[in-house]
């Protein structure tokens, strides 16, 4: 089935509000260029504020403009590249190769969440045709040791955590795209094992956050699910699904998304919301940008991949949503959330947006135009 007009229409615009208003933004005034790497925050009237300047930011910044490249902008990307990763390398790589989680702090701490975001830079650096980065990734990979039932633990001695090794299996793929012979593929494999095995509730088909010792789940009670996190690992298990033919992770990922329709969305206002408890009751009902992006990069593909129309009329849905985060005073910024009186644009947003507008683009303007 094809997309539905209206999602294509809405398609072309954000496509267009992205190339045309808020990359040129996010490059300039958003990098800095006497400093450095990119501002991690813009007022909203498009300004610098003050403030540290994140690993994972930086990295995700790299990512923006290379996929906004592969998407047809014509903008400084390339400038954009290098200047983030020459940052990356100069600011937050630490004398052992890890990354710190902020540009020359004294604490000097790390984080497994900013390293798969660097693994994740390192490949877009690659696919934009930085010599060198595999060599790169493969050395940082080397000072990460998985768990003995798969996964990843924290760097800092906290719990087991599910965020940053959802965001490890994307940088896996992004490398197994780019490098058939090296260890991708397995280490992509694994993490989807570890998320259908043992992340996911079979129970209630919710994913949790936090994991006791050998990713043992905690009480009911103490569960945390964020919906956001459901449509997350749902896309990346369906593109998992599509790009090595495991249809045994459709199924959990479709239940994920069912999950977060059914418990994780406010349909009065077409927004996913904060956070639910184990039993899948709300415990925050605020709303923030970046699940609006992931669940609209879900639905989307769970509508590639079953044909299923109701998909589709989510697309739609969620498009609407995402739009009140978009409705703000200087084009090209956004508001982190509709509750907060802070109107200032986090930078790490432009991530899940470039994400989101790339699905958007795949899966409405390229289906609805045919080969």
């Amino acid at each position: 089935m094809s997309p539905p007009p209206a999602l294509v229409a809405r398609a072309e615009a954000l496509k267009a509000w992205l190339f045309d208003l808020a990359l040129p933004i996010w490059w300039s005034p958003g990098a800095d260029r006497n400093a450095g790497g990119f501002h991690d925050r813009l007022s909203a009237d498009g300004e610098p504020l003050a403030g540290p300047k994140r690993a994972r930011v930086t990295a995700r910044q790299v990512f923006a403009f290379q996929t906004a490249a592969a998407m047809g902008w014509r903008g400084a990307a390339d400038a954009a590249i290098d200047h983030g990763l020459d940052f990356l390398l100069a600011a937050h790589r630490r004398p052992d190769g890890l990354y710190r989680a902020v540009a020359l702090a004294a604490d000097d701490r790390v984080d497994l969440y900013d390293q798969a975001f660097v693994l994740l830079a390192f490949a877009s650096a690659a696919a934009a045709g930085r010599p060198g980065m595999s060599e790169k990734a493969e050395s940082l990979l080397g000072l990460l040791s998985p768990e003995p039932g798969g996964g990843f633990p924290s760097l800092s001695g906290a719990p087991l955590d599910a965020n940053p090794n959802m965001h490890l299996l994307e940088a896996f793929m992004a490398w197994m795209a780019l490098d058939a012979a090296g260890p991708w593929r397995r280490l992509a494999a694994g993490q989807v094992r570890l998320a259908v095995d043992r992340l996911i509730d079979p129970a209630t088909g919710a994913q949790s956050e936090g994991f006791g010792p050998g990713w043992s789940a905690p009480a009911t009670s103490r569960r945390a699910v964020w919906p956001g996190h459901q449509f997350e690992w749902a896309f990346l298990l369906l593109h998992w699904a599509q790009r090595a033919g495991d249809a045994a992770a459709i199924a959990p990922a479709l239940r994920l998304i069912a999950v977060g329709e059914r418990a994780g969305v406010d349909t009065a206002r077409h927004v996913a919301i904060n956070a639910l408890d184990g039993n899948l009751q709300v415990t925050d009902s605020g709303t923030r940008l970046w699940p609006q992006t992931e669940r609209l990069r879900a639905v989307l593909r769970a509508a590639q991949v079953t044909g299923d129309p109701q998909f589709w009329a989510l697309a739609e849905d969620a498009v609407l949503g995402l739009g009140a985060f978009l409705d703000v005073r200087t084009p090209g910024l956004w508001r982190d959330s509709l509750e907060s009186d802070d109107l200032s644009a986090p930078a790490s947003s432009l991530y899940h947006l470039v994400g989101a507008i790339r699905e958007l683009d795949a899966a409405a303007l390229r289906t609805s135009r045919g080969p």
